[in-house]
């Protein structure tokens, strides 16, 4: 499947935490790809369109229960602000479709991403309407969807053309494929008594494939069998 043709993708981010997104988003990859106008972010508070004074956008949990829930209307209002036709709106949520990087792909063909971070003991039922999907990047609790939505940036933004420094460095790494990725070494040759594996040094290309291919096989099964089984549709 090719790339979209829009060549800026843009996130929104719909969080109470502003400043904790945009400090990640000020460093590293996506910085870069911001600076290069190959991304788009802005964050969008729900605080914004509370009709409270106090700009309170949480309440008790009808029937009763621990903790506070988050209300719909300030968050719908912020979705509101952010969304268009094309948007496709994500809320960051144990309930989700767990995170890989077939569904980072198929998220960086997007031309705009709005995603939701709940907060507290979740959102008011009613909310769900307004979301295109739920995502989870894994079965633990967070104190917040911010870092969940930041990994889901950082996973696809690293996809969008013109990121990476290198065409087929995305190609290459772990969970684009199968396996995961081979072992990796640079200088020096010889650290502390450890040395490199010598075909490294061979300058035989295909005898590195080879010793790459096995090697990435060999880790797989041993660090994840599950991928293996995955692979070939049975159990190692």
């Amino acid at each position: 499947m090719e790339h979209s043709t829009i060549s800026t993708l843009r996130i929104d981010f719909v969080t109470l935490f502003p400043e904790m997104v945009q400090s990640v988003l000020d460093t590293s990859i996506i910085s870069r790809a911001r600076n290069n106008k190959l991304l788009e972010t802005r964050c969008i508070n729900p605080r914004d369109f509370s009709d409270d004074k106090h700009h309170k956008i949480d309440a008790r949990p009808y029937g009763g229960g621990p903790g506070m829930i988050l209300m719909a209307e300030p968050v719908h209002q912020a979705i509101r602000k952010a969304a268009t036709p094309k948007s496709h709106v994500i809320f960051l949520s144990p309930q989700g479709r767990r995170l890989n990087q077939e569904i980072a792909r198929d998220l960086s063909l997007k031309p705009h991403l709005v995603l939701v971070c709940g907060h507290y003991e979740g959102v008011d039922e009613r909310l769900r309407s307004d979301f295109d999907e739920e995502i989870s990047i894994g079965d633990y609790v967070l104190t917040g969807g911010e870092l969940p939505a930041l990994v889901l940036a950082d996973a696809v933004t690293r996809l969008i053309p013109g990121v990476l420094k290198k065409a087929d460095a995305v190609e290459k790494e772990s969970f684009s494929g199968p396996l995961l990725d081979f072992p990796q070494y640079t200088r020096p040759q010889n650290w502390r008594g450890k040395k490199i594996p010598e075909v490294l040094i061979s300058g035989n290309h295909e005898l590195i494939r080879q010793w790459r291919s096995q090697a990435a096989e060999t880790i797989t099964r041993l660090k994840r069998p599950d991928l293996m089984t995955q692979k070939t549709g049975r159990k190692k």
